[in-house]
């Protein structure tokens, strides 16, 4: 068994260079505690950047994965799958949407997003393939979901890009309307914005750009990659503000942990894609499938919806009291839920670090944004624990 300096000398020398990692290699974890390879825990804020809603080695996952693993794990999307009907079937219904398609990640629902507008604007005009997106956004790293990115820095080095991408500031409806036009097939959108900083819209802004798009007949697409199933206090972001969008992109907590993405679209667009237009090798495997069944039937027992509103409202609570404590440390205090942000007046690197430190994974987004994204099942002791440290760090910040 290989101990910490092994692990990251050999990864170091192997693994391509793509990620800044912090000196730590991770070996188990149990409820909302990580442990390294020498034993040191951690308690876990990021929770795998929002995927671990149920936090580590969960029953029911763990159950799930096991038993499906026993059976089968894969055999192709050419074959029918019991599992596979009844997750569809149960995402669908928690999302109030009509029809899943299941694929590997987050990028992969995106890129189904993007193709999906492409194709249905492409049924009324050539001319019909322009893709707005918001500045600071995130959606993935394929080459469409980069460049359906609004920040540049994703996009240095890579050109050229795909065309027909159109970018505005996130919560201007203004300038949505500036460039929306009958060449736009759709509007991809993050009800609220994770990677970008936490921003939240201002209110009506979601309701404005979707009756744009009905004018301009695009459609009107959430990227929920983040922000859904329960992270936002309701199982989705688009329902604070109870507009619906035509199609939307999840992955992350679908699997709590077990690599699936998904894209759902109301009844309208189930025929958009013909057979062999869209599909996957391993996009709703038998495997992945049990585990989102056992991910959503476990939310919906634990009612964690009504979980992360509370726990949620506890924490921001928190944080405003730090940011009152400190005001010359913490600029503002965003977001709802279990999708939190502080924004600092300088770059945050140096808080996440001294964090790991105390024992405590956090992260830091858009160079100044502590972004708090922990699992669903995080208790009040363990958030009081987090905010005293936070109180330490900024005191000497």
């Amino acid at each position: 068994m290989m101990n910490t300096k092994e692990i990251i000398d050999t990864t170091e020398k192997y693994y391509l260079p793509v990620f800044g990692r912090p000196p730590i290699a991770l070996d188990h974890g149990e409820g909302c505690t990580l442990y390294d390879a020498d034993g040191k825990a951690y308690t876990d804020f990021l929770a795998g950047i929002a995927v671990n809603a149920l936090g580590y080695a969960h029953p029911a996952i763990v159950k799930a994965i096991s038993d499906q693993a026993a059976k089968i794990a894969h055999a192709s999307n050419i074959f029918y799958y019991e599992i596979q009907a009844k997750a569809a079937k149960q995402l669908c219904e928690v999302a109030r949407m009509d029809r899943v398609f299941f694929a590997n990640s987050g990028a992969e629902a995106n890129e189904g997003l993007i193709k999906l507008a492409r194709k249905y604007g492409s049924a009324k005009s050539p001319k019909k393939y322009k893709i707005i997106t918001a500045i600071d956004s995130f959606h993935g790293r394929t080459m469409e979901t980069l460049t359906a990115t609004g920040q540049e820095n994703y996009h240095e080095g890579l050109e050229p890009l795909p065309e027909g991408f159109v970018y505005v500031p996130f919560g201007d409806l203004s300038a949505v309307e500036k460039v929306m036009d009958e060449d736009v097939c759709g509007v991809l959108l993050e009800p609220i914005q994770g990677e970008g900083g936490v921003h939240v819209p201002p209110a009506g802004y979601l309701k404005g750009v979707q009756d744009l798009c009905k004018k301009y007949d695009a459609l009107l697409l959430f990227d929920e990659v983040q922000s859904g199933v329960c992270r936002t206090g309701k199982w989705f972001a688009y329902m604070h503000e109870g507009v619906k969008p035509d199609a939307m992109s999840l992955a992350k907590a679908i699997g709590c942990g077990f690599p699936m993405g998904a894209f759902l679209v109301q009844e309208r667009l189930a025929h958009v894609f013909k057979p062999g237009d869209h599909g996957s090798t391993f996009g709703g495997n038998p495997l992945s499938c049990a585990a989102c069944y056992a991910a959503i039937s476990t939310m919906k027992e634990m009612h964690l919806d009504e979980v992360a509103a509370k726990t949620g409202d506890y924490f921001k609570k928190g944080l405003e009291a730090l940011q009152k404590k400190h005001p010359d440390k913490i600029k503002e205090v965003r977001g709802r839920g279990l999708l939190l942000g502080a924004e600092l007046y300088r770059p945050g690197g140096s808080v996440v670090t001294e964090a790991l430190k105390k024992g405590f994974i956090i992260n830091c987004t858009a160079g100044n944004v502590l972004r708090f994204v922990p699992p669903l099942i995080i208790s009040e002791k363990e958030i009081d624990a987090l905010l005293k440290a936070l109180d330490e760090i900024l005191a000497e910040f």
